[in-house]
């Protein structure tokens, strides 16, 4: 090999060890401020790291589709890792599938895929344990009342991904109603529940749910919603009846809009979670992974790495820890 042949030998080698890792982050969609803060938090971390994100999310909740078509562009870029909340968590596992046979590293934020071993990790709230704390909560803020509770079900999507089951679920088990088959919800016989709509997970969603089911029962007392933009908009269905002050709300999320709606009385409790975190571990992982192939392990006892849940209400009841709002406002989404 000549001399200016081993130059450009060099150059070349130097120039493929300094191309950055590349990565890509998947949301269900980019107006959702839950998934706003997620998307923040892996570019600063990617900053951080060096690391080339690449930013993907579907037209709505439930836009598997758009996902799919995600995953495929982003084998076909070299991308090292994939961080997706996934719209379906069924119908996403075979793009996931072919994404892991390539050699990516797949991580799932916050919705765990059915089988939660599709992806190679899952960073996210513990959401079984998110829909308990609020269903525990609105079970003794209601006392003797929840005996004889009508209480609405507001979920995501009809395809019922694993988050909104786990939810959902929970928020029954907290209260102490029978669930049925754990792994879907809506097949439960308590006389308690008016009925199950979905929402998308957004708030126009969250006010024609409620507006469907208040149809059905114009008493409604309690609102499980799966979400605070869903949790906002089952609020104006009630403000639009005269209601607004006879209801309780409860969801799940903890970002600072929802915080702020907990302090102003629209919501009684809401479980608080830490997507900018579950987005920043991902992008740690996948740099890890470039690096000398290490796989991020779950944590103890669990079949995922748990990134933490706190119950956020100015009402506590005895039992049952949580934090006051003005934490839940320094804490919102971190």
């Amino acid at each position: 090999m000549t001399v200016a042949a081993s130059v450009l030998a060099a150059g070349t080698g130097l120039a493929m060890a300094q191309e950055p890792v590349k990565a890509c982050l998947i949301t269900k969609t980019d107006t959702n401020p839950f998934f706003v803060k997620m998307r923040e938090g892996a570019t600063e971390k990617a900053k951080e790291l060096g690391v080339e994100l690449s930013n993907f999310a579907g037209r709505i909740d439930g836009d598997n589709e758009t996902q799919v078509a995600a995953i495929e562009t982003c084998i076909a870029n070299g991308a090292k890792g994939i961080l997706i909340t996934p719209s379906n968590s069924s119908a996403i596992v075979g793009p996931v599938q072919q994404a892991r046979d390539a050699g990516l590293l797949v991580i799932a934020l916050d919705t765990p895929l059915d089988p939660v071993d599709a992806a190679d990790m899952t960073f996210a709230t513990d959401n079984f344990l998110a829909g308990e704390m609020i269903g525990k909560w609105a079970k003794e803020s209601l006392g003797d009342k929840a005996e004889d509770a009508k209480i609405a079900m507001l979920n995501i999507d009809i395809s019922q991904p694993s988050v909104d089951v786990l939810r959902n679920q929970g928020f029954l088990t907290g209260f102490g109603i029978d669930v049925g088959d754990p792994n879907k919800w809506g097949d439960e016989e308590d006389p308690r529940i008016v009925g199950h709509d979905v929402t998308q997970g957004n708030e126009e969603g969250g006010r024609k749910a409620l507006e469907n089911l208040l149809a059905q029962e114009p008493f409604i007392d309690l609102v499980y919603t799966v979400n605070e933009p869903a949790a906002a908009g089952a609020y104006e269905a009630l403000k639009s009846v005269g209601r607004e002050g006879e209801v309780t709300i409860v969801s799940v999320d903890g970002g600072c809009p929802g915080v702020a709606n907990v302090e102003a009385g629209i919501i009684g409790a809401t479980a608080q979670q830490y997507p900018l975190l579950m987005a920043s571990k991902g992008i740690e992982a996948i740099a890890a992974f470039a690096n000398d192939g290490t796989k991020p392990e779950a944590s103890d006892g669990k079949n995922f790495f748990d990134t933490g849940v706190k119950l956020v209400t100015d009402s506590p009841v005895e039992g049952l820890d949580s934090i006051p709002v003005t934490e839940g406002k320094d804490l919102c989404w971190g």
